[in-house]
């Protein structure tokens, strides 16, 4: 069971720490070439990686509210088309950003942003659109989370090629169940839990990242205890804020 000493915190490493910490999926896999192609890195003015995001049309990117709340998006850099950090794609400025008008940046609940681009995506086989999922997910084997985050919470630099694991996606209840008061509580059914073996799990630096199952995009990693320890890593569940998303994002 969750423990107190123990410290829970958003996947970038609390809500006004993104700048400085982000995390890597800790015991994941390269991705083949193309296989993520919605995936995109949040990065600073200084090209420096602090979240991921997912593509959902040629202008808007979806990620996590922790990842954005307070930035300008002078200072946000959107990086498509690349699996590799340092190596090809294509940086895109942002223009506009938008956080969830409930987001809680206590109990991270709406844990949602949009980001529109300065310039359109070329959209190819290295930069493609996911499609929201619109139906309840309950329990589902196989969904994938992919990202740039901390392969261990000791080590301070991200891996240079994306990562991904292949998670359970558990109930509510069972989700709940295994983190104590007052944690427990913040399993509401606007989250969407993965579960992975001791030593998996998503890290600094994967705030924003997508969790995807059967091509369906279901998830935005939130928070978690990091990084792979046993437990659940928590996600906005994305068929919950999709009319949101929507109202925003129509191009």
């Amino acid at each position: 069971m969750f423990k107190s000493s123990i410290l829970l915190v958003s996947l970038c490493l609390g809500v006004v720490a993104c700048d400085n910490f982000s995390w890597r999926i800790a015991g994941g896999n390269d991705a083949a070439p193309g296989q993520f192609p919605y995936q995109v890195s949040l990065r600073d003015s200084q090209l420096v990686h602090f979240c991921g995001g997912a593509i959902l049309n040629n202008r808007w990117i979806i990620t996590a509210g922790s990842c954005v709340i307070g930035k300008e998006p002078a200072n946000v850099l959107v990086l498509t088309g690349s699996q590799s950090l340092t190596e090809g794609g294509t940086n895109i400025p942002a223009d506009r950003i938008i956080v969830h008008p409930n987001f809680n940046d206590t109990t991270l609940l709406n844990d949602v942003a949009v980001i529109r681009v300065r310039t359109p995506i070329i959209l190819n086989d290295d930069a493609f659109a996911v499609r929201m999922a619109s139906d309840y997910l309950s329990i589902a084997y196989g969904a994938l989370t992919s990202g740039w985050g901390r392969p261990e919470i000791d080590t301070p630099t991200f891996p240079d090629w994306l990562q991904y694991i292949s998670s359970t996606v558990i109930t509510h209840t069972e989700c709940s169940g295994r983190f104590e008061p007052p944690y427990d509580e913040r399993i509401a059914e606007s989250v969407l839990c993965t579960a992975n073996a001791e030593g998996k799990g998503t890290c600094l630096g994967d705030a924003g990242s997508p969790v995807v199952y059967n091509g369906e995009l279901q998830g935005i990693v939130s928070w978690g205890i990091p990084c792979g320890m046993g437990y659940p890593d928590v996600n906005s569940r994305v068929s919950t804020h999709r009319p949101w998303v929507l109202v925003h994002t129509m191009v």
